[in-house]
């Protein structure tokens, strides 16, 4: 497979890559004569929503955003067919730089940094929506990962009614350009490099949507709590500084409406939400391991008394 990756980048793209490795089953590392690169082979999205995607990245990244710089083919293109055992979509960036840092280390001054990325990311995508259709990069809703009702099972009536009430809330919202817009939807600890002199640098915008920049902030302090959080201290206050921090660096580079400070807890739970969901669409309920069996526990019990983070 590598070998055949290899070829294709030879013939496709004006960089001289002598060496390709897996990283995933999607994402392939290149070494090259111009440096690093990394290869995005899949069948994720469509060849018009990848193709959308990359040009909102390559905007970004114009605009002096921490993201990876997209390469075009020799064509000109961002987005290529490859067919290997079947015909995917390929898609290359130049290496980042940077770590992904121990979660010891995600603390309020790294949260400050990611706001400040993520303000600037956001007034850009203020700008580029102005002057772009962006047509198929899809509204949130219209993602399977929001249709909870499909997945959920029936007889979780709690958690249904929950998930009819949070997405009839969210969905009433005002889509106001000022809080609504493309946003990279997925910003946790393995989606941020940070190099040796804390510069941020965000990557892995395949499932960028439209939706409430507000989720965009939810998503990482929700994920922080879940996955970074080392034990020291209390949660809460935790939860508290991060958010704080966020908010803060957010601030210096955007406006941030109250309205999207006030709608943070629905965000919150919308998220609470989303990741019970996956569970549901990607784990075989009939062969759960006894972790994956306790952490849908812990969210069922969560979800159920409806658990309400502070920040």
């Amino acid at each position: 497979m590598e070998e055949r990756i290899l070829q294709f980048l030879h013939e496709t793209y004006p960089i001289h890559c002598d060496l390709v490795e897996a990283v995933t089953n999607e994402m392939y590392r290149c070494r090259a004569a111009e440096g690093g690169f990394f290869v995005r082979i899949t069948n994720y999205k469509t060849d018009r929503e990848q193709a959308e995607e990359v040009n909102w990245v390559n905007f970004l990244y114009h605009e002096g955003i921490g993201v990876p710089q997209p390469i075009p083919s020799r064509k000109g293109t961002f987005v290529e067919k490859v067919m290997l055992d079947e015909e995917k979509l390929a898609v290359v960036f130049q290496a980042a730089p940077g770590i992904h840092l121990p979660r010891s280390q995600w603390n309020s001054s790294i949260f400050r940094k990611l706001g400040q990325q993520m303000g600037r990311m956001h007034r850009a995508s203020r700008a580029y929506t102005e002057r772009e259709a962006a047509v198929y990069i899809k509204d949130w809703h219209d993602n399977d990962e929001y249709d909870f009702l499909a997945h959920i099972p029936r007889e979780e009536t709690v958690i249904r009614d929950m998930a009819r009430d949070v997405l009839d809330r969210v969905n009433k919202l005002p889509r106001d350009p000022d809080y609504y817009g493309i946003i990279h939807g997925d910003l946790w600890l393995e989606n941020i490099l940070v190099d040796r002199d804390h510069k941020l640098t965000m990557i892995d915008f395949q499932d960028c949507e439209k939706h409430y920049y507000g989720f965009d902030l939810a998503v990482p302090i929700y994920s922080a709590l879940e996955f970074s959080f080392a034990g020291k201290g209390n949660i809460g206050e935790y939860a508290q500084s991060i958010a704080g921090a966020l908010i803060e660096g957010y601030q210096e580079e955007n406006d941030l409406p109250a309205e999207v400070l006030q709608h943070m807890p629905i965000f919150m739970k919308l998220k609470e939400l989303f990741e019970y969901n996956l569970m549901h669409m990607y784990w075989n309920r009939d062969e759960l391991t006894e972790e994956q069996v306790r952490i849908m526990n812990l969210y069922r019990i969560r979800i159920e008394q409806n658990h309400v983070i502070k920040i």
